[in-house]
């Protein structure tokens, strides 16, 4: 079996950042600017969001 169905965290970013600061829809549309499937999520735990991508990552 392979890690591929696993979602790859691509960048993390604080939630309480600046009020009108939206620095991981920013990422994210970079990354699907350059042909990476990229979404938000919220980790409620660590109070931060996620930028993922369900495609495979290089390491």
């Amino acid at each position: 079996m392979s890690d591929s169905s696993q979602p790859a965290i691509l960048e993390r970013f604080p939630a309480g950042g600046p009020r009108g600061s939206w620095p991981a829809e920013e990422y994210a549309a970079g990354q699907q600017a350059q042909g990476t499937p990229a979404r938000i999520v919220m980790d409620l735990q660590s109070d931060s969001f996620l930028v993922i991508t369900d495609q495979p990552t290089r390491r």
